[in-house]
C-alpha cells in the first residue's frame, strides 16, 4: 500500500519540488530575487533618474530625480535605441520602434517605452516574490535577447557570451527549478485552485 502511494504522488512531488535538497533551495531563492531585483532597479532608475544609468551626464554629474526621468516625460528607451545600438539587428530594431532623430535628440513611438517600463516592472516583481515567476522568467529572457542582439552582439571582451547570455541561462534554471517556492510567495500561489493545473502561472 505504502509503494502505491509513493508511486502515485512522486510525479506530482517531482513536479512542485524539482529541487529536493536544500542547500540548492537555498541558492536558487535569493539567486531569483537578486536577478529580480535588477529588473526592477532599471524600472526605478528610469521611473526616477537616480543617477546610475539615467540623469547621469557625460561630465559625471548627476541630476536625481531630474529631467532624464520617465515620471518628467523623458523616453526611457530613445537614447539607448538612438546611440546604443550596434551589429547587424540595429536597423530592423529602430524600425520596429519608430525612431526617428530631431532637433531635440532622438524619440520613438510611444508604446516602446510603456511596454518597456511596464515589462520591466512585472519581471522584477514576478521574480521577488516568486508570483508567476515562470511568466517573469521567459519575460525576462524575451528582453534580454533583444538587449544581446541590438547592443551586445559582439561582445566587447568576449566572443560571444556576455552578461545578457548567463542571466537569460539563470533564468532558464529559474524556471526547471521552479525558483518561485524558495524564500517566495510561490508555494501559497500555486496552492491557488485557478493556478494549480495552469503551469504557465506558476
Amino acid at each position: 500500500m505504502v509503494s502505491t502511494t509513493t508511486q502515485t504522488e512522486m510525479p506530482v512531488l517531482e513536479r512542485l519540488e524539482p529541487v529536493h535538497t536544500r542547500g540548492l533551495q537555498r541558492v536558487f531563492g535569493p539567486l531569483r530575487i537578486l536577478l529580480g531585483f535588477t529588473f526592477l532597479w532599471a524600472f526605478l532608475d528610469k521611473l526616477r533618474a537616480l543617477g546610475f544609468s539615467t540623469g547621469r551626464a557625460a561630465d559625471g554629474t548627476i541630476a536625481f530625480f531630474g529631467d532624464a526621468a520617465w515620471i518628467h516625460g523623458a523616453s526611457p528607451t530613445a537614447g539607448a535605441i538612438g546611440f546604443g545600438l550596434k551589429g547587424p539587428f540595429a536597423d530592423t530594431i529602430q524600425s520596429i520602434t519608430g525612431y526617428q532623430m530631431t532637433a531635440t535628440g532622438p524619440t520613438v513611438s510611444g508604446w516602446i517605452d510603456w511596454l518597456y517600463m511596464a515589462s520591466l516592472l512585472l519581471i522584477g516583481l514576478g521574480l521577488i516574490t516568486g508570483v508567476m515567476t515562470r511568466l517573469a522568467a521567459f519575460g525576462g529572457i524575451a528582453w534580454l535577447a533583444v538587449f544581446y542582439l541590438g547592443t551586445s552582439i559582439w561582445p566587447e571582451h568576449n566572443p560571444f557570451v556576455d552578461e545578457h547570455v548567463i542571466d537569460a541561462v539563470v533564468l532558464v534554471a529559474l524556471v526547471l527549478a521552479n525558483a518561485g517556492r524558495y524564500w517566495g510567495l510561490g508555494k501559497i500561489w500555486q496552492r491557488v485552485s485557478w493556478v494549480e493545473n495552469r503551469r504557465w502561472l506558476c
